[in-house]
């Protein structure tokens, strides 16, 4: 297999933006978090101050993608934003016959996106669609980055039943997520850390405050064990754990 190609500076826009000051000043009454114009402006600054371990996964996901895609198939990011998990899958795309399908809900992030991704060599195809109803057919690499966090619980055994559906045989999900913790110690110690990682980022307390309580109820985070039950019951066979920090967590769901 070849080697896998080296990251291309002039696309490295994808990580870069405004600073994020939408929560610097007291709100009220504070709008519920959205995916909307304000935060696609500042969305590279703020995942990369509020994640822990985000450009580890970027990162990854380049290598994920070496290994697992398959000649001839469509590999998918579903709730891409600006599409810096496409952007690193396409960096490690050595197969031939290859596309990668981008896909958001968000206009304003798909508008974002395509300024972003405009290079014509680049194999990434995006789409303004809901991925709670996307067909997925013929994959070998599926990435739902923080992606799954925002759909309705009710929904979400359907979406990953769907994708284990469309990946060929030999094919994998990738899902990173923020998880909870049913030990009250253990999820009290790893939001103490979430919110210090914050603060070293330079965020306010009153940045922290206002954006977890915009984020209530439009960011449901589940435990490790739901997760893994859920894949297991949609059909993955092996589900492998391979990052974690903080709260924040990926696995790797073979078909």
């Amino acid at each position: 297999m070849p080697a896998a190609p080296t990251i291309r500076p002039a696309l490295q826009k994808t990580l870069h933006a405004t600073k994020d000051q939408l929560y610097t000043t007291s709100q009220h009454p504070l709008p519920r978090f959205a995916f909307d114009e304000q935060v696609a402006a500042v969305f590279p600054d703020m995942i990369r101050r509020s994640v822990p371990g985000y450009s580890d996964i970027l990162h990854m996901l380049r290598l994920i993608t070496h290994r697992y895609a398959q000649p001839e198939s469509q590999l998918y990011d579903l709730g891409c934003s600006l599409g810096a998990a496409s952007l690193a899958m396409a960096q490690g795309l050595t197969q031939s016959g290859c596309r990668i399908l981008a896909i958001d809900q968000s206009s304003a992030m798909i508008a974002r996106a395509r300024s972003c991704l405009s290079d014509p060599d680049l194999p990434i195809v995006l789409q303004q669609a809901d991925i709670s109803t996307q067909p997925i057919d013929n994959a070998s690499v599926v990435v739902l980055n923080f992606t799954l966090q925002f759909i309705p619980p009710a929904q979400r055994l359907s979406l990953l039943t769907r994708i284990h559906t469309g990946l060929r045989p030999g094919g994998v999900l990738v899902l990173s997520e923020k998880i909870a913790s049913d030990d009250t110690a253990e999820q009290t110690e790893l939001e103490a850390l979430h919110h210090a990682y914050k603060r070293a980022n330079a965020y306010s307390e009153l940045e922290i405050t206002q954006k977890r309580a915009a984020l209530e109820q439009v960011l449901i985070p589940e435990t490790r064990q739901t997760h893994t039950t859920r894949l297991q019951a949609a059909g993955y066979q092996r589900c492998t754990l391979w990052y974690q920090q903080c709260q924040f967590v990926s696995w790797i769901a073979h078909a």
